[in-house]
């Protein structure tokens, strides 16, 4: 994709600089998905299950992005408290040839050489926190997008789908591609592991879900019937993987994915579970053990951040997706994603100014519908 969406500005190598990523924002993506379960430390939660429940956001791990992309040529800061996050959705690695023992996503990020190929990132999202902390925005980036691929010294390799970016540079290379697309400065990363959706589903109780159509997933092998489901372990995980069968491939995926995310939302945030310690803890438990974020974000840091979210409900957060030119096959790649360069630049420029509601006017049928599965 050239022009402004290849590059931003004229940068060429940048550097992460994790002590830029300021520590008071870095509970993001987990207050926004969990965001009833961390309030419910500062509002209900008291004794011996507070004390849990902080040492269970304390033992999230890390990954560190810095002294590889020089922060003079990244992206401008936001102004404000406005926050920009990339959400990574992977898998937890399949093993390489020559690994003595299966080590994670953190161990392999501080590895003086990245497994290139162990990990995949099918899913990605940024998450936009407007100043005011009144609004959150989830703005999925198709995986087949095709784009220039940049790694973790800000070196560019030419294009490739977005996707490429992480399996063969890790997080800082995702972080980078999608600056350099997006022109926009990622504050955070935080990355989710796959088994992340059946533990959590499991710890809520299952999640509701409405399937309007039959359909059958031919890599799953799994027969989905119409009607309405509560999906919990296994065919939760089973539900948010599917692309296979669907209509509209990926883009019914991405669909797929943000309702299962806002009603997991939905279903954290109920009496249920906020007003049940152990289904509380459970939550916690579910989601830290399976999430990956950057160097410096506390457990103290999450549980402050979502505080200020209080005032934030499941209507003020809304999803949609990097507007889309269409698709073609190529040779090598296979079925590509062209954004729509125009539209994309009024959408992350929206971004940049914190005014995503007044692209949003503009464009009102780009929001994910409720009745959409």
């Amino acid at each position: 994709m050239a022009g402004r969406f290849s590059s931003y500005r004229d940068a060429g190598k940048r550097r992460a600089d994790a002590d830029k990523f300021r520590r008071r924002h870095r509970k993001t993506f987990l207050a926004l998905v969990t965001l009833g379960v961390v309030v419910s430390l500062g509002v209900g939660i008291t004794g011996a299950y507070a004390y849990m429940l902080n040492k269970q956001l304390g033992n999230v791990d890390k990954v560190k992005v810095d002294d590889k992309l020089k922060d003079e040529e990244r992206p401008d800061p936001d102004k404000g408290n406005a926050l920009n996050i990339l959400l990574l959705g992977s898998d937890k690695g399949k093993k390489i040839p020559g690994e003595s023992e299966n080590t994670s996503l953190s161990e392999d990020a501080k590895a003086e050489k990245w497994p290139v190929g162990k990990y995949r990132s099918d899913t990605l999202m940024i998450v936009h926190i407007t100043a005011n902390r009144k609004y959150a925005f989830l703005a999925s980036i198709p995986r087949d997008t095709f784009t220039t691929i940049y790694d973790a010294e800000g070196n560019a390799h030419g294009q490739q789908k977005i996707n490429a970016a992480f399996s063969e540079y890790g997080p800082v290379g995702a972080v980078s591609t999608v600056e350099h697309l997006t022109n926009l400065r990622m504050k955070h990363v935080a990355i989710i592991d796959w088994e992340g959706f059946k533990d959590l589903s499991t710890a809520v109780g299952g999640v509701p879900v409405h399937i309007p159509d039959d359909t059958y997933d031919e890599m799953q092998h799994v027969q989905w019937k119409a009607g309405d489901y509560n999906l919990k372990g296994k065919k939760a995980l089973q539900y948010v993987r599917q692309r296979h069968g669907l209509l509209r491939g990926d883009f019914d995926r991405i669909a797929r994915q943000q309702n299962f995310l806002r009603a997991l939302m939905g279903k954290i945030l109920s009496k249920g579970v906020t007003r049940n310690p152990v289904k509380l803890i459970n939550t916690v438990k579910a989601l830290t053990k399976n999430l990956t974020v950057d160097a410096e974000w506390s457990g103290s840091d999450m549980r402050g951040l979502a505080l200020s979210l209080r005032g934030m409900h499941t209507k003020d957060v809304y999803f949609l997706s990097a507007p889309v030119a269409g698709t073609e096959t190529i040779p090598v790649y296979g079925s590509i994603v062209r954004l729509n360069e125009a539209k994309s630049d009024e959408l992350f420029t929206a971004f940049r100014k914190d005014n995503l509601r007044a692209y949003l006017k503009k464009y009102p049928d780009d929001v994910l519908k409720k009745d959409v599965d």
